[in-house]
């Protein structure tokens, strides 16, 4: 009887906090073990990253919790509920883990954004591709909110190992069902086939409801159509799916995408930019995204004045930089534009430093200066993308000095660049601080991420390894050359 009370007081407990469950030292021992699969935030309410996460999380509940099997969202206050964290070594807010029946089975390392953290879940959960026996089954799969990849297979066949094995690897960005259900198999229409399958909200008349793949059975060939060839003319582009938006030129229309409140207006906008989108099939890529969730990149891309406006707005990325709209968004002006690009004719939008007056032997690239200093020069360069704050480049900033003195008469740039106060242009990837590049001075589209040692020594080893016509003062092994008398 005792047992029952304590269930129905967990059950409650939990019932009453909504599709996020919140857990406490009483009740975590008898609710964690309920639960199939689950993500538990360990969160302080006072923590800044913790509020920015919450409605993405809750957001993220309301989905998986009709997920099959269901994931549960489950959040732990650490400033009350000290036991339990503790027991889980939580030292920092927000910690993500991820439980199976109870037991702390693997840090999350996901995405933070609510379709990104449904993607990553779906594919914990479960098989990595489930199997659809019956049609009810397959039409549940299919009739939901979100793109499905189906193999259809009605036997053995190489295409369908390939089909298992990429699922195995790609369960946390897309969701994977097959069938060999010859009944399923003949009312779609597919047979030994691989198809994605988009939900109705994003039905239009200039894509395909379905995308069909064309190719053999090699799973990195199956990868890329999932990855690059099923968003569609004009894709709904997430914090969780950024990476099949990564062809350029990309034109990105930001407004007040909603597919949940506000079907109707997403579809409104996203038609027009559709109509303009075929006229450029393979040539420029196109995407939505909402203007709240991606605020900061609208700030980044020169477009920060305009965020505020009912209509959308709208910035290119190439290779050579960003090119925000200036005018108002219509089907007109935003087919304009495109064209204005693609021929050229416009400047990319660049958050610069001024430019130096002067130069030492440390040179000091900014937004303004870098094609020309960096890589338009005739020498190799070795570039330093830094930030004023980060510890780590306040201590190499003297030894880079060190360094550019010492190497001042060669045929090398020593430059550095804060990556805060200018755009880094699209050709590096700088994630952390200090990142280094190393760029020959024949192949400056290619730059090499500089990963050896911090020390001048270290430094010099390298160069003189890799520099295009070798150094005048140091050997291929970077020891300093004797002068002859």
């Amino acid at each position: 009887m005792r047992a029952i009370v304590v269930l129905a007081a967990c059950l409650a407990s939990i019932l009453a906090s909504g599709d996020v469950l919140e857990l406490t030292d009483s009740n975590w021992e008898d609710s964690i073990k309920t639960h199939e699969i689950a993500l538990v935030k360990f969160y302080a309410p006072w923590c800044g990253h913790c509020k920015r996460l919450a409605p993405e999380f809750d957001k993220a509940a309301i989905k998986l919790k009709a997920n099959d099997p269901p994931v549960s969202l489950i959040k732990v206050d650490c400033t009350t509920e000290k036991e339990t964290c503790g027991k889980f070594d939580v030292k920092g807010f927000p910690t993500l883990k991820i439980f199976r029946h109870g037991a702390a089975a693997q840090d999350y390392d996901g995405p933070r954004d609510a379709d990104g953290i449904v993607k990553y879940m779906r594919g914990q959960s479960g098989p990595s591709a489930k199997e659809l026996k019956t049609q009810a089954e397959f039409d549940k799969f299919t009739g939901g909110d979100e793109s499905v990849v189906i193999g259809f297979f009605e036997g053995e066949s190489k295409l369908k190992d390939s089909f298992l094995k990429v699922a195995d690897t790609e369960r946390d960005r897309f969701a994977f069902g097959y069938t060999t259900n010859k009944d399923i198999i003949k009312k779609a229409g597919y047979s030994d086939d691989v198809v994605v399958y988009n939900p109705k909200k994003l039905h239009n008349k200039f894509d395909p409801n379905e995308f069909k793949y064309d190719g053999n059975y090699d799973t990195d060939k199956i990868k890329q159509f999932l990855v690059h060839e099923t968003v569609g003319l004009a894709g709904i582009r997430t914090q969780g799916n950024l990476f099949q938006f990564e062809k350029k030129p990309l034109a990105i229309v930001y407004y007040n995408v909603d597919y949940i409140k506000d079907p109707k207006g997403s579809n409104y906008w996203r038609n027009r930019v559709l109509k303009v989108a075929q006229e450029y099939k393979r040539k420029v890529h196109f995407a939505v995204s909402n203007k709240e969730e991606f605020s900061s990149e609208i700030e980044q891309n020169g477009l920060g004045e305009r965020k505020d406006s009912d209509k959308p707005i709208v910035v290119i990325l190439t290779d050579e930089g960003k090119f925000p709209m200036d005018n108002e968004f219509s089907i007109d002006n935003l087919k304009a534009h495109v064209e204005e690009v693609i021929s050229g004719n416009l400047e990319p939008h660049m958050k610069s430093e001024p430019v130096p007056e002067e130069q030492g032997d440390l040179k000091v690239a900014v937004g303004k200066n870098f094609k020309e200093l960096i890589l338009d020069s005739d020498k190799d360069v070795l570039i330093e993308f830094y930030a004023p704050w980060c510890g780590h480049c306040k201590q190499l900033a003297p030894k880079y000095e060190e360094l550019a003195t010492k190497l001042a008469k060669e045929d090398v740039i020593i430059a550095k660049m804060d990556a805060t106060a200018n755009d880094v242009p699209p050709l590096f990837e700088v994630r952390g601080f200090p990142t280094i590049f190393w760029l020959p001075k024949n192949n400056k589209k290619n730059p090499m991420s500089y990963n050896s040692g911090r020390e001048v020594k270290d430094f010099i080893k390298f160069i003189a390894e890799h520099s295009t016509d070798g150094l005048k003062g140091y050997d291929k092994a970077g020891k300093k050359k004797k002068t002859e008398l």
